[in-house]
């Protein structure tokens, strides 16, 4: 698949979730396409994760996304079944307005029900775009990527120093460096290279171009 000029819709239901998901492809490819990062919670009903916000911010700095490429929404967290169509509307304002070619969101094999429920929106409102599913560790069960794009060394280090901009979640076992290399290691093996982010294919619409 070539992301080479292409318009790519990142959604991902919390602060930390892109990045933990497939923070060091958004670095590989962030200025070679037109992304949109879209959180649609901020978690600032929560006094313990204040930060986070901020945080996000510099986390998608430190990955190449300028700020104005970075969207909150204003769902609430953990009750994302009960805003089940308001975020089916959210997505189909995001589809005519930014004209996705690519969209990036949680695997299906993701058991947090927020996650759950906007991957299945995501797959009504994106309807004849591809979607594939990135794995965040902390709640995913039974993922296997069958889609491998690979990344770089200075790709999966950005990632890391991007996930180091949580102080919030500085001790939680799913921001711990080695393990995020190991998974880029693991599913780079699985594609025979150095280092790869891997997928759910969700949906892939593609097409066969005529040659010379």
């Amino acid at each position: 698949m070539n992301f080479f000029g292409k318009r790519v819709l990142l959604l991902g239901a919390h602060p930390d979730d892109i990045e933990i998901g497939c923070g060091a492809l958004l670095h590989h490819i962030v200025n070679e396409t037109d992304v949109l990062c879209v959180t649609l919670s901020d978690n600032q009903k929560n006094p313990d994760l204040k930060k986070v916000k901020s945080e996000h911010l510099n986390a998608m700095s430190v990955l190449g996304v300028p700020e104005e490429k970075v969207v909150f929404g204003t769902f609430t967290t953990r009750i994302f079944p009960d805003a089940r169509q308001e975020i089916l509307e959210y997505f189909l304002k995001l589809r005519k307005e930014f004209q996705p070619d690519l969209i990036l969101t949680h695997s299906k094999q993701d058991v947090h029900q927020d996650h759950n429920t906007m991957t299945n929106e995501a797959l009504r409102a994106f309807r004849g775009i591809t979607v594939l599913g990135f794995d965040v560790v902390r709640s995913s069960y039974d993922f296997f990527p069958h889609f491998l794009v690979e990344v770089n060394e200075e790709d999966v280090n950005k990632k890391i120093e991007a996930l180091a901009q949580y102080e919030t979640y500085r001790d939680r076992y799913y921001f711990n460096s080695e393990l995020t290399r190991s998974i880029m290691i693991r599913h780079g093996a699985l594609a025979e290279l150095p280092f790869a982010e891997g997928f759910d294919i969700l949906r892939i619409v593609g097409k066969f171009d005529p040659c010379g």
